[in-house]
């Protein structure tokens, strides 16, 4: 459950950085220490076997929060300055179609939503026992 909120908040910080043309939090704090990982900015856990799962071992719980909770805040900020023309620029040229800010945001939330649900689903499992 641990390894999926850190890997959803991961992936949004991975792709938020690049869209702000910023470093990741991950890697400009002391998150990735707070983790006992190294902090490697391709590391978003995707691919991940179960012995790379088992490393990511965050000092505690709030550390987790902590994380989470730092990268939604640049999200909501990245957001709120948003225009609808804005949705529209081409942020990735290299698939095809090229990939919108739009498209992009919409993919990111998409794949933050289905990791929440799987760590809902596993929490449902642990505390039923």
């Amino acid at each position: 459950m641990g390894w999926l909120v850190w890997h959803l908040t991961r992936v949004q910080d991975h792709h938020l950085a690049d869209l702000l043309g910023e470093e990741q939090l991950w890697v400009s704090g002391d998150w990735a220490g707070r983790f006992g990982l190294p902090a490697d900015p391709a590391d978003t856990g995707y691919g991940h076997s179960s012995a790379q799962v088992a490393t990511v071992r965050p000092e505690s719980a709030q550390a987790l929060v902590d994380y989470h909770d730092a990268v939604a805040e640049r999200t909501r900020t990245f957001l709120a300055r948003l225009g609808p023309a804005d949705l529209d620029r081409v942020v990735d040229e290299a698939w095809d179609p090229p990939v919108t800010l739009g498209v992009r945001l919409v993919s990111v939330a998409d794949d933050d939503l289905q990791h929440v649900g799987q760590a809902a689903y596993v929490r449902g499992l642990i505390e039923r026992g």
